[in-house]
């Protein structure tokens, strides 16, 4: 216990499935947490989005730890909203030291000649964009703190190698790895650390929904929960159809915590093999 003591992260897309995961594995280590999300329906997802009540057990969740939790409802897509949300957390928890942006979507699959510009967009803005406003909001109260600091980003095996039928999603998370990278090297001089996680399939509300069911399924007309394990479980060396969000949340831990003080630049696969398949 205690792995990041006394220290304070902000995390995004906190109000449910990896989000809130990392908020209270984070918690359980010792952080208090400052936490973000939009809690309100996006066009480019094919799914119910998380809400504010969402959120509010995220806070409760934390809360029930004995650490502390500013939460509050903002857009990654606005860097006025995101900058506000960290310089309140900031003012009221004193420091900041761990950044997880995590915030993300998936999308309607579709042949990459037949996405919508605005579903197009939404992806790119939320997924790439999304990702650089949150860091660049933090960058500043990082160096502040001079102690350095973990940024761990949000990827996907899509950042590593290709699917079809998913060209905006995949897009994004190759662009977060050159973010990545290229973070790393600028923060480097201020022991700042930089990584992306590459999970595999989590199961979460965005994987378990139709759009996705019908993605891994096209050969079925209403697929459901078992027929995408059985496809699932066909793109991972180890023999499970996905990994869960805690699994994602043990990884952030370990890259946010001083166990990998000198570990940065690092795109880690948590995939169960998918990678080397």
């Amino acid at each position: 216990m205690g792995r990041v003591e006394g220290k304070v992260a902000f995390i995004t897309g906190a109000a449910r499935g990896q989000g809130r995961s990392h908020a209270v594995r984070l918690a359980q280590e010792g952080a208090d947490i400052i936490a973000i999300d939009v809690c309100e329906p996006i066009n480019a997802v094919p799914y119910d989005p998380a809400t504010e009540e969402d959120l509010a057990e995220t806070v409760r969740q934390v809360e029930a730890l004995d650490r502390r939790i500013v939460a509050t409802k903002a857009d990654v897509r606005d860097m006025e909203q995101v900058q506000k949300a960290v310089d309140d957390g900031v003012a009221q928890l004193g420091r900041l030291d761990i950044v997880s942006a995590n915030a993300g979507i998936s999308g309607r699959p579709n042949r990459s000649e037949d996405i919508p510009d605005d579903e197009w967009t939404d992806m790119l803005d939320i997924n790439l964009s999304g990702v650089w406003r949150s860091i660049r909001a933090s960058i500043p109260h990082l160096r502040a703190g001079g102690r350095g600091g973990s940024v761990i980003i949000t990827s996907s095996d899509a950042g590593l190698f290709a699917y079809e039928n998913i060209s905006h999603y995949v897009s994004a998370k190759h662009g977060v790895i050159g973010l990545m990278r290229t973070l790393a090297l600028e923060l480097a001089r201020d022991m700042i650390r930089v990584n992306a996680i590459c999970p595999t399939t989590v199961d979460t509300d965005m994987v378990q929904n139709d759009a996705i069911y019908r993605l891994f399924r096209p050969d079925l007309e209403n697929p459901g929960k078992q027929d995408f394990a059985d496809a699932a479980v066909q793109m991972n060396a180890l023999p499970i159809p996905w990994v869960e969000a805690v699994d994602i949340s043990n990884a952030l831990l370990f890259l946010a915590s001083d166990e990998a003080r000198y570990i940065t630049g690092v795109a880690l696969p948590v995939d169960a093999g998918a990678a080397v398949k």
